[in-house]
């Protein structure tokens, strides 16, 4: 039976030599114990794999033959590098992982693990001193941090080698935050208060072991995803857009929070289905529809909105902690299309916006390109649009609606736009 070694090593290939999304392996593995314990370390090996990669091309003088042999080097040098797990054991079991792909190559395996334990002081020192390397970021990505984030992007770049926070949205329909904190307690579940009804976890722990988590009391949701349904300044009886809904997180919060009418719209409907079960299992109802929000012909029935949430697809490059595979498969022409994909979608669902309504941009990029520079061309060309600052994000340390990546949450972006 594989180890979950050999299960991280084939995801870590599937992602770095085969450009597959990580979600998409990591949903093909069967559930359980043994699940856990290969997605932390393939997510761990994906997040620091510049650093590995460079240790890797240190220690050998030659091609990989086959070259699947590099998901389990990088896995036991992510071992040995930054787990807890002993030496000893992280070489045999890495240079047993080896030896399933290529028997032969077992010796090669054994030679370089060791040679990296005598060489960690040395190795570790010259990553650190290139930038790129220690980054555990393509170059172009860095270079696109330092130049929009000049002052920030060295703190940015740390925060983004931390493993990500789980926070929980207590569903304040069935009890308030204080009522759930204790549920917590009761279970020995340690956590800090983050505002609002979000609780941060000391420890990331299974959704299983949650209180009331089957029975919709609470949900898991990033702290800065948590701000846009306030951001919406909604009230009871509107009717909301939910244009990018899944995977469903803003619009059940919208719902705990208030009784309106709202459209939950994406156009893939196996991510709209997970929306569907989110709202299930919170007891909430929200009119689905499966659409390309911008060919309003096929889905709007010609009812202005109260207000739109255009939560738009982006590089998600704020979230990389959580989907670290996009630090390797994005490419710099994709910020380019999706800026392009996002203008699309502000210039066609502003329309559908009554006047005085309240459209909130948002996306989980850090990049100036698809934040800050779309909203100021939206502003250029509608001048019928009003930007609403944002008082409530700095709080956060947000700046011009831009929440970096931060211990407690993610990057996030939010621009709010009124229509005179």
């Amino acid at each position: 039976m594989p180890t979950p070694r050999y299960r991280a090593a084939e995801v870590v290939v599937a992602v770095l030599q085969e450009g597959r999304s990580l979600s998409e392996v990591m949903e093909a593995l069967p559930p359980g114990r043994e699940r856990a314990a290969t997605q932390d370390l393939a997510y761990g090996t994906l997040r620091l794999a510049g650093r590995l990669r460079f240790f890797l091309s240190q220690l050998l003088n030659r091609e990989l033959d086959p070259p699947d042999l590099l998901g389990p080097l990088l896995v036991g040098l992510y071992e040995l590098d930054a787990s807890p797990t002993p030496p000893h054991a992280a070489v045999n079991e890495a240079v047993e992982t080896v030896a399933r792909i290529a028997p032969r190559a077992r010796g090669l395996a054994n030679a370089v693990l060791r040679n990296f334990l005598r060489r960690k002081t040395e190795l570790s020192a010259r990553a650190a001193s290139d930038p790129v390397v220690s980054s555990n970021l393509q170059a172009w990505w860095l270079a696109r941090l330092q130049r929009d984030w000049p002052q920030d992007w060295p703190a940015m770049v740390a925060t983004l080698a931390l493993h990500p926070p789980m926070t929980l949205r207590v569903n304040t329909r069935r009890q308030s935050v204080m009522e759930y904190a204790d549920l917590l307690n009761q279970e020995g579940i340690a956590f800090s208060k983050a505002g609002g009804c979000a609780l941060i976890l000391e420890r990331p722990c299974p959704v299983s072991v949650l209180p009331g988590f089957a029975e919709g009391r609470v949900s898991v949701q990033d702290l800065a995803a948590q701000q846009a349904a306030g951001l919406l300044e909604i009230e009871d009886g509107m009717r909301v857009l939910d244009a990018c809904a899944a995977p469903g997180g803003k619009t059940a919060h919208i719902l705990e929070r208030h009784t309106a009418e709202v459209v939950a719209l994406d156009a893939d409907p196996r991510r709209l289905q997970r929306v569907a079960e989110t709202l299930e299992r919170l007891s909430l109802k929200a009119e689905m529809r499966v659409a390309d929000a911008t060919d309003t012909g096929a889905w709007w029935d010609g009812r202005p909105f109260d207000r739109i949430l255009l939560d738009a697809p982006c590089t998600g490059s704020g979230m990389v902690r959580r989907h670290p595979d996009a630090r390797w498969l994005k490419r710099e022409a994709d910020i380019a299309q999706l800026a392009k994909s996002q203008a699309r979608l502000l210039a066609t669902l502003w329309p559908l916006l009554r006047p005085g309504g309240t459209l909130l941009y948002a996306t989980c990029s850090v990049f100036r390109q698809e934040n800050q520079d779309q909203v100021e061309a939206f502003l250029a060309t509608h001048p019928e649009a009003r930007y609403a600052p944002l008082e409530a994000l700095k709080t956060y340390g947000a700046q011009d609606g831009q929440l970096l990546p931060a211990a407690a949450h993610d990057g996030f972006f939010y621009a709010r736009l009124r229509k005179a």
